[in-house]
Parts: C-alpha cells; sequence; structure tokens
C-alpha cells in the first residue's frame, strides 16, 4: 500500500531499498528555506541494521502487508520466549532479540501481544501500550523540591528504573509506559 513520506508513524513497517524497515524515531522538520520533510530512523526487521532516511510529503513509500495475531505470553526459557495463539491452542517459541531487550522485562504472564508476520516469517512483536507493575524501591522525598515539577528515581518489580512522582512510595501499583518506560499514572484499583 503506497502511502506519502509524511504519513510515516513510529513502529510502521515499510519496504525500503528492498528491505523492510520499521520506524524507530520521527522528527518533522520544517527548514527556513526548501520544503518540509520527515527524518526517520529506520531499523531492519530481519538484521537490526539501523538507517536515518529523509522523506518528503510527495515521496511515496510501501508500506508493507502485516499479518498480526494475538498470541498469549506464557514463559521464557533462556533467551527464547513462548506464546500461544488465543484461538488455536497452537504455541510459538521465538528469540527475544525480535522483542528488542528493551521490551522484554515488561512481558508478565499470561500477556496479551500481537506478533507480525510478513509472508510467513515473524518478524515483530507488540507489547500493549501501558503495563502496571509495583514499585519495589522508591527513594524519599527530598525536602523542599516543588511537587510539580519533581520526579523522584524508583526501580519496579521488573528491575526497570524510572522517574515517579513524589508520592509514589515502595508497594504502589503503577502504569507504565512499554515504548520508553516512563511514568503514566498511578494504578487503579
Amino acid at each position: 500500500m503506497k502511502i506519502n513520506g509524511n504519513a510515516i508513524r513510529t513502529g510502521m513497517v515499510i519496504e525500503h531499498q528492498g528491505s523492510l524497515w520499521r520506524a524507530v524515531k520521527i522528527q518533522h522538520t520544517q527548514p527556513g528555506k526548501g520544503g518540509a520533510y520527515l527524518q526517520v530512523e529506520l531499523k531492519d526487521v530481519r538484521t537490526g541494521t539501523k538507517l536515518n532516511e529523509r522523506f518528503r510529503s510527495s515521496e511515496t513509500v510501501e508500506r508493507a502487508r502485516l499479518d498480526q495475531k494475538e498470541f498469549q505470553f506464557l514463559f521464557a526459557d533462556g533467551e527464547m520466549l513462548t506464546f500461544m495463539d488465543a484461538e488455536t491452542f497452537e504455541q510459538v517459541t521465538i528469540n527475544q532479540d525480535l522483542l528488542g531487550e528493551d521490551q522484554v522485562p515488561f512481558l508478565q504472564d499470561s500477556m496479551t501481544v500481537i506478533i507480525e508476520s510478513h509472508e510467513g516469517s515473524l518478524i515483530g512483536v507488540q507489547l500493549p501500550d501501558t503495563v502496571s507493575l509495583e514499585v519495589a524501591e522508591a527513594d524519599a522525598v527530598v525536602k523542599g523540591q516543588t511537587a510539580s515539577s519533581s520526579y523522584k528515581p524508583a526501580i519496579l518489580e521488573n528491575g526497570i528504573r524510572c522517574m515517579v512522582p513524589p508520592h509514589i512510595e515502595a508497594g504502589t501499583r503503577i502504569v507504565i509506559n512499554t515504548a520508553d518506560g516512563s511514568y503514566v499514572e498511578r494504578a487503579k484499583g
């Protein structure tokens, strides 16, 4: 499916230079002279090679057609992750490199993920946008800091470090953005 160069979004997979590339970072740039363009950091879905490209709105790119299917995470065995198809109960084992080492800690038992494939080969795993985790350790609030702008470091139950508001203490469940590991809100319930 052809799309305009300025319609590329983070996470989208495009066909470019004979390979499949996932858009990792996107920055709109509008120089004082000349037309605006999209600066896109691409990552090859098979080899992991990174590439920076500029796309103008007048250019068209081919968006890859991906098959997406829901799977449930079962367990990790070393580097391998096992998922189960929610409809057929068929199990699939993939290497954690396909998910990315920054995303693996967010996997939770029975979590529903979307596994993407292109022409029969698995190319990626999409986690939910947010997950709920418990704070294992949180630093004490430094007296005199203003509550509105100050965040303090905390360590979550999965070992990830993130910055949380001063009122969050150890034992509190919070919602974390899986894309960048940032604090979203206090978990409800």
